[in-house]
């Protein structure tokens, strides 16, 4: 009120006297300086626009009478007042003519005129940032801002001045790192920030932050973790330091980032983990934004920035790892997303959120039919060559993907293909341009390995329909990169839902690859890519038991150190996957790791991987020690014949192959028809079909006749009249090493029915080196083997006790230990295997659809002996095991058929040199009789000096002999049985 007087009064004298007046001058003086104090306390916009006007008539009129001021502090006060109305209207005339202004007042003797000199230049430095927003480019201006502010550092300025000009300065660079704009000089910002810690006293929070800035721009620019360590830890110091963070607030516009330390913290880790492919970034990036998006209050804008970011970042980790509570998180913040997105911009969002793999699969049936019906009309409304066309394609194709993935309907997976042909002939014109970019974006150390893959079988399909020559080097990029794809997860649970998330891709492409090699005649090199690309999850586990025997007699020290990290990666690979959730608190520290289980789980196996390749490297530099770890080369590998041939099957949709590998000879190839690949398809199919209608249905034993009919003109009549060629005598041991569908098929009994004929001895191996590895001497140089009886016998198998009284009667020639009630538990049963060199199961077998470590036996009270618990063991006395239950050696429909991974397979790799096992449900009358004729073949005098394990195929071939022969059996019971291993 006071004010309000003091300008009327003002107002009134003016009114009074006339403009030549002595006093008149002195009157618009404090008529300005009224307004302009008005202004700070009502922020009316016209008192400050008249404060202006009366200040530059101020200047203009002659000095009067007792008027104290000169007229350079006039000209001041008006800069002021012209940089207070840009600092809040952003008015581009007034921020240009402020800019002028100061920087004149600059080339003045200020001192002469009693103007103060550190505000003039702290005012330039705030104008100046104030027209780096409102301009293009604004680099001239930081430039000059950063030598205003190394000034203010050099002549001691006053500590408020320097830090006033360090907030504008600030505020600048802080605004072009949020418009993603380059910061230039950057450098020169950093090192003047760097020069003003020096001077400032110690908890300089604002110099710190501006320093981290800084860093987190040029870290965005040249990802250097220099940049990276620095920012953070300068960030981290002010948390410990404050307890909110230092939310400072920098300038007064909400663009600026009102979020502090912790805000900057979290944006530069998640910058980290989209910059690279590490998954422990990923895992670090996380808990800052759980943490951030719970204790900070951000404005609407913001928050929906950060939760989009968190969003992205859970979504990254589900496809990385297949977590259920990753996949729920990301729906979470998407749902947040929707409720935060304003009108105008709710549908650009809704259709980025359908884009996210994560929340299609979170749509019921119909909403992801109707997403198809709508998008196939918008196809039909857009013509090609327009911009939405082909964007309507990839969504519907990605709808049919995630349709497909649910119902395994092969019209959608056709509605993809046709689709996906569709873009790719739009492509035709540039494909050469296409397959010359492909290696630069599968050499991208900076994408994520995975889809660098990925990228490179694109690249091969590609190069090989168009017939350009990088077709081999593409697919050596592949085979490359498909083992480091998936071992980057923790748990081999999780390592297998990444290969289901890359199935068509990971396990197709080893096979494309050889039937390339196969085209250009190379067999041998065609057999190396088969084993490399096989049974992934089995090599690297068995990669982490590999023997050091012999690195150890050359460098003991090298080899402990490699075994203790194996062993460290072994327990962290099958363990079994921890929660990805964790809870956190309102205004929970950001400082400790703050991670869930499931981060910490990947952080730690990070770090192992990394010590365990740097000690590989340095093995492989030692004389003799070239190839340590590495691929098996064709000489190696082909040992596995060294006791009889591998039949290998590539069933292949480019080209399908028969290789027959023996010891001493090339690998011998069998031409296969053109329709190979199909017939086999639907011999698997029929198989498959019959099989719903029940194994003791007319049906599926018509079905299953047919099949084997089937097998034996598509493979075995070739096969045996190869043999005989290569001369291969009668009853000798054959290997089996199938691919793709005929993992599934009965290759060891095809051929017609009924017969009685048995040509040769058959086995399986799932690859070579499992085979190889099958047949290395016992570390145990002698032992008396003794038999480990595993029973679980309820009313559901009452053929079990008649079963288990054959096994017993074994104990005159061999010992026999019983597990059976309530010691047939899953830790005894595992510690009884430990010292036993033989194990017969006589129990369920149970299959859990689409969780394969899970599959198990069932033992006493309903607890499981799993495939994961046989896996983790090791069993140095193992010899043979035989598994008479249900499903051992199958898998089911949705498994991975080259991964081979069910419980007789598990078996084989903890130790175990020869396993039986079945392909399907076992007949539970079969049991007794099977055993007796079983061991009374393995136990004969014929196999006297020979290794149990070694005698177990033809064993099996004998029992199953005297099945077929028995009156009223039925083809589904002795077909059931197959051999593994030596």
């Amino acid at each position: 009120m006071e004010l309000d007087q003091i300008i009327t009064s003002h107002q009134r004298a003016l009114s009074w006297i006339p403009r030549s007046h002595p006093a008149y001058t002195a009157y618009i003086h404090l008529l300005a300086n009224s307004r302009f104090k008005r202004y700070e306390l009502s922020e009316q916009k016209e008192d400050l626009d008249k404060s202006i006007l009366h200040y530059t008539e101020a200047i203009f009129l002659p000095p009067s009478w007792g008027f104290y001021l000169n007229v350079v502090q006039v000209f001041f006060q008006l800069v002021l007042s012209l940089f207070r109305r840009s600092k809040k209207f952003k008015q581009p005339e007034d921020v240009k003519c402020a800019v002028e202004y100061l920087r004149y007042l600059r080339g003045l003797p200020l001192d002469t005129f009693e103007v103060p000199c550190n505000v003039v230049t702290t005012s330039l430095v705030h104008v100046l940032a104030i027209q780096v927003e409102l301009e293009a480019d604004g680099t001239g201006d930081i430039e000059e801002m950063v030598i205003l502010c190394q000034e203010l550092l050099t002549c001691h300025s006053s500590a408020n001045y320097t830090t006033h000009a360090i907030d504008g300065l600030f505020s600048a660079i802080l605004w072009k790192f949020c418009q993603g704009k380059q910061v230039e000089p950057l450098d020169g910002v950093i090192q003047c920030l760097r020069d003003a810690l020096k001077i400032f006293p110690p908890g300089s929070h604002l110099v710190l932050l501006g320093l981290a800035a800084s860093l987190i721009i040029r870290y965005g620019t040249n990802y250097l973790n220099d940049d990276y360590e620095e920012a953070m830890t300068l960030l981290e110091s002010i948390i410990v330091s404050s307890p909110l963070g230092c939310p400072c607030q920098f300038g007064d516009d909400p663009c600026h980032f009102q979020i502090g330390a912790p805000g900057l913290a979290t944006i530069l880790a998640s910058m980290r983990a989209v910059i690279y492919p590490n998954p422990e970034y990923l895992e670090e990036a996380i808990p800052r934004f759980r943490t951030f998006l719970c204790s900070s209050s951000l404005d609407n804008d913001l928050r929906h920035s950060f939760t989009d970011c968190m969003a992205s970042l859970a979504e990254k980790r589900f496809e990385n790892f297949g977590l259920t509570e990753a996949l729920q998180e990301s729906r979470s913040y998407t749902s947040e997303i929707v409720s935060l997105a304003s009108s105008s911009s709710a549908h650009g969002t809704l259709r980025k959120i359908d884009n996210v793999e994560a929340v299609r699969a979170a749509y019921p049936m119909t909403v992801v039919e109707e997403k198809i019906r709508n998008l196939r009309e918008l196809i039909s409304k857009t013509p090609p060559g327009n911009s939405n066309h082909n964007t309507h394609i990839k969504d519907l194709v990605n709808w049919h993907e995630t349709k497909f993935s649910r119902t395994r309907d092969i019209k959608d997976l056709e509605e993809v293909i046709k689709y996906r042909r569709m873009l790719l002939l739009q492509l035709t014109r540039d494909l050469d341009e296409i397959i010359e970019l492909c290696p630069l974006a599968v050499d991208d150390k900076f994408a994520k390995v995975s889809d660098r893959f990925v990228l490179s079988c694109f690249w091969a399909s590609l190069a090989r329909m168009a017939r350009h020559p990088s077709v081999s080097v593409a697919y050596q990029k592949a085979m490359s990169l498909i083992q480091i794809s998936f071992v980057s997860a923790p748990t081999l649970q999780v390592q297998y839902s990444r290969l289901v998330a890359m199935r068509g891709v990971s396990d197709k492409m080893p096979l494309d690859y050889a039937s390339y090699q196969i085209d250009m005649g190379q067999l041998t090199q065609a057999i190396e890519t088969l084993e490399q690309g096989r049974a992934l999850l089995w090599s690297e586990m068995r990669g982490l038991r590999n023997s050091m025997d012999q690195l150890s007699r050359f460098n003991s020290p090298l080899a402990t150190k490699l075994a203790a990290i194996n062993q460290d990666l072994e327990s962290l690979t099958m363990s079994v996957t921890p929660s990805g959730t964790i809870e956190i608190s309102n205004g929970g520290s950001q400082i400790g790791d703050g991670m869930d289980p499931f981060g910490r789980l990947v952080v730690k196996q990070q770090k192992l991987l990394e010590e365990r390749d740097m000690l590989v490297s340095q093995i492989q530099e030692l004389p003799g020690f070239e190839d340590f770890l590495k691929t098996p080369s064709f000489e190696t590998i082909r040992s596995a014949a060294s006791h009889g041939p591998v039949i290998i099957i590539n069933h292949n949709e480019w080209r399908s192959d028969v290789l027959i590998l023996v010891r001493d000879s090339p690998p011998s190839i069998i031409p296969t028809t053109k329709d190979f690949y199909d017939r086999a398809n639907k011999l698997r199919d029929r198989l498959v079909v019959a099989r719903k209608e029940g194994l003791d249905s007319g049906e599926y034993k018509r079905a299953l006749r047919s099949v084997l009919d089937g097998l034996y003109k598509l493979v075995g009549r070739p096969v045996i009249d190869r043999l005989r060629a290569l001369g291969v005598p009668e009853q000798s041991r054959i290997w089996w090493c199938p691919t793709s569908v005929f993992c599934s098929l009965p290759l060891h009994a095809m051929g017609p029915i009924p017969s009685d004929d048995d040509l040769y001895i058959p086995s399986y191996t799932p690859t070579l080196s499992a085979l190889i590895e099958s047949r290395k001497p016992s570390p145990k140089t002698s032992y008396q083997p003794s038999l480990l009886l595993v029973a679980n016998p309820d009313e559901s198998l009452p053929g079990a006790f008649g079963e288990m009284a054959i096994i017993q009667s074994l104990n005159s020639r061999v010992p026999v230990t019983t597990l059976c009630g309530k010691n047939a538990t899953p830790a005894g049963v595992v510690e009884g295997l430990r010292h036993h060199g033989l194990v017969h199961f006589v129990c369920h077998g149970k299959l859990e659809t689409g969780k394969p470590f899970d599959a198990s036996f069932k033992l006493f009270d309903n607890e499981r002996l799993t495939l994961l618990d046989i896996v983790r063991s090791q069993l140095p006395a193992a010899e043979f095991a035989f598994l008479a239950a249900c499903h051992t050696a199958e898998l089911t429909d949705d498994s991975i058929a080259d991964e081979g991974l069910h419980l007789t397979a598990a078996v084989q790799y903890c130790g175990f040199r020869s396993v039986v096992g079945t392909m399907w449900e076992m007949a539970d009358i079969d049991g007794s009789e099977l055993a007796e004729n079983f061991y009374k073949s393995m136990f004969s005098r014929n196999g006297q000096g020979v290794g149990y394990h070694l005698r177990s195929a033809r064993a099996l071939r004998d029992a199953t002999r005297k099945m077929r022969r028995k009156k009223g059996m039925t083809l589904e019971r002795w077909v059931n049985f197959v051999h593994y291993g030596a």
